[in-house]
């Protein structure tokens, strides 16, 4: 049976050839050992293959033997049947007499068991919640996410550089939320330096911001955010640990699903150190349904992934696309994967016959079959392989049994997954949400602080107002009171005058002149009578 020549990285009983991983048999009777050399194992890779022709299966004994040389993993479980890896197969499993009679064929020696699995979930019901904050997710993925035009991607990179100029942490969605009314609320004063921002764009980032939420961005976004190294973990045995994010739920919304997983990719890209050409990966990330990444993905974007592929691997990351045909994948990153594995193609239409002309152009030649025509005939769980040989070239295409797999083949119970997560110590750091002070804590401060100030500055308006109405009325009063002083003083000369005048007719009366004039007086007065 296959056992390889060469030291064994792992003393479990995944065999592993020194510097290589068995992935299956080829050559004549397929008894000649295909084996994907793990110093070039960060050079990428393709999982290519029509649905039902044991693409998750290839996935899978990739993990398996991955973990095996100690290299940690990330893949995404679309249909939860690779949480089998968590647990061991069994001898009494429905398929277990075929596996016997594949391994027979291809030399190889299956023992079953489990391998070190971490389960993770965005929404945190099948795995340890897995978020990010927003400003990690940067404005050019959150736009790709939210499909936004490019006048609102604008506004959104004025949120950002408005958030970080003026300390206003950028965590959840209600963080970016706040920000978003509060440059709405002062964007006269902003355009002015940042340029035009309209009260519809904002307003309809606002809108996506809620379709977001209805998807499940609330619980993507927030801490503790997910710390890279909690995923490059190796075990006591020196297994590497492979996490499983759960993506069944995901897929439903398939855009966040795709950016998220590019946003991880970046991180990797953004954190890690050069380590130039490792003996072998540092981390090996699987990209299932890889489709969904470029499907209507803006130039910027395949940029970016390209670039990510074409830069990563100088610091020990090796990707891996998974999708059903090698034309979902743009022909510049094509170009730089340089393991593949074709599984049958399916040709029902002119456009399935170019695409398999194409995808059996990009092999090395073998002299004993037709690429094409082998990828066409390939039955369920054989493939068209070529691994990258020395000095990184290219190896001649083959026809390749691929081996059984050493973990259950389908899904866990319920039962089995809870107990996988209580093991991990990880639950204690990432199970329960934490909100701290950020951008919407503190424009909800400010607010309140104005509101305070405004009320304030009323309160002393009004204080002024009363004042001068007081002053105003005492003005008055003092004006009333001087009249009536003068009035008395009026009267009091005129008393003053009839006193004189009386006291000088008496004089006069005591006189005959005086008494003359009485008596004329009152005759006057008879007489009128």
């Amino acid at each position: 049976m296959y056992g390889g020549s060469g030291e064994q990285s792992w003393t479990g009983d995944i065999v592993l050839t020194e510097g290589g991983i068995f992935v299956g048999g080829g050559g004549e009777a397929y008894g000649t050992p295909q084996e994907l050399l793990l110093k070039y194992g960060n050079r990428h890779g393709l999982i290519a293959g029509a649905t039902g022709t044991g693409k998750t299966v290839t996935l899978q004994i990739l993990a398996e033997n991955l973990s095996a040389a100690g290299v940690p993993v990330f893949l995404s479980d679309v249909k939860s049947d690779l949480a089998g890896l968590a647990v061991a197969g069994s001898d009494k499993a429905k398929l277990h007499d075929a596996f016997m009679k594949r391994c027979a064929t291809i030399g190889y020696d299956l023992q079953y068991q489990a391998f070190p699995v971490t389960f993770w979930d965005l929404f945190g019901e099948s795995g340890h919640p897995i978020r990010a904050t927003v400003t990690e997710m940067g404005p050019l993925l959150l736009s790709r996410l939210m499909d936004l035009s490019d006048a609102q991607e604008g506004v959104l990179n004025i949120a950002f550089r408005l958030a970080d100029e003026e300390g206003l942490p950028l965590l959840d969605l209600k963080d970016l939320q706040a920000m978003l009314v509060w440059i709405g609320e002062n964007a006269a004063e902003i355009g002015l330096r940042y340029g035009n921002i309209s009260p519809a764009s904002v307003g309809a980032i606002q809108r996506q911001l809620l379709v977001l939420e209805n998807q499940g961005g609330t619980r993507l976004f927030g801490e503790p955010a997910l710390e890279l190294a909690d995923m490059m973990r190796t075990t006591a045995d020196g297994r590497g640990q492979i996490n499983i994010l759960a993506a069944d739920k995901l897929m439903a919304s398939p855009r966040l699903y795709a950016t998220f997983l590019l946003w991880l990719l970046s991180e990797l890209f953004e954190e890690l150190p050069e380590v130039g050409d490792p003996d072998k990966p540092k981390f090996v990330f699987f990209f299932d349904e890889a489709h969904l990444l470029f499907d209507d993905a803006p130039k910027a974007l395949v940029d970016k992934v390209e670039q990510v592929a074409r830069l990563i691997r100088s610091k020990g990351v090796g990707i891996y696309f998974i999708t059903q045909n090698p034309d979902d994948v743009p022909e510049d990153i094509l170009g730089q994967l340089g393991n593949r594995i074709q599984h049958a193609l399916r040709v029902f239409t002119a456009k399935d016959q170019k695409a398999l002309a194409r995808a059996a152009q990009n092999y090395r030649p073998n002299p004993r079959f037709e690429t094409e025509t082998a990828i066409k005939e390939v039955g369920t769980g054989e493939a068209v392989t070529s691994f990258l040989e020395a000095k990184g070239i290219p190896g001649v295409v083959e026809r390749t049994l691929v081996r059984p797999p050493s973990s259950q083949l389908g899904p866990i119970t319920t039962e089995e997954r809870r107990a996988v997560i209580a093991a991990s110590n990880l639950g204690i750091k990432y199970d329960k949400a934490v909100d701290r002070d950020s951008a919407f804590e503190r424009l909800q401060s400010r607010a309140e602080e104005a509101a305070k100030a405004a009320a304030r500055a009323e309160e002393e308006e009004e204080r002024l107002k009363e004042e001068e109405r007081r002053t105003r009325e005492a003005r008055r009063y003092d004006d009333r009171s001087s009249g009536r002083s003068s009035s008395r003083r009026r009267s009091s000369r005129s008393d003053s005058l009839a006193t004189a005048f009386g006291k000088s007719l008496v004089r006069q009366l005591g006189t005959k002149s005086g008494q003359a004039l009485v008596r004329g007086i009152l005759g006057s007065l008879f007489k009128s009578r």
